[in-house]
């Protein structure tokens, strides 16, 4: 993807197929973070507070990324596991056949958001 201006335009960029998974994704971190700004950093939309990172997401051309501090990872490791979901330090992939469920992402923004102290 080309340099983006906000998450409308990074959605509209994304793979047709990956879509329907950023939209509710994004709506579902809103919620969670309501004092957070939307933010683009790295080329990838994300909600910030305080100028801290919180969470962020990512479309490649396969799958899916949800991205929050190292700590929320390790804290919620079990869960990743057990939901069938691969991890890395700070990021979470799915597709939209093997979401991320809701109540994880809840669980993972509430943890990274305490991780960074804000």
């Amino acid at each position: 993807m080309t340099s983006i201006a906000d998450h409308d335009a990074y959605i509209a960029a994304a793979p047709e197929a990956l879509r329907p998974s950023l939209t509710p994704l994004r709506e579902l971190l809103a919620r969670v973070l309501p004092d957070a700004e939307e933010i683009v950093a790295y080329n990838m939309p994300g909600f910030s507070i305080d100028g801290t990172v919180i969470a962020s997401y990512a479309a490649f051309s396969k799958q899916c990324g949800l991205y929050v501090q190292p700590g929320a990872v390790a804290e919620h490791a079990d869960a990743i596991a057990a939901a069938g979901l691969k991890s890395t330090k700070t990021g979470i992939t799915f597709t939209p056949r093997k979401p991320i469920p809701d109540g994880l992402v809840e669980d993972l923004v509430r943890a990274s958001r305490k991780a960074a102290g804000v």
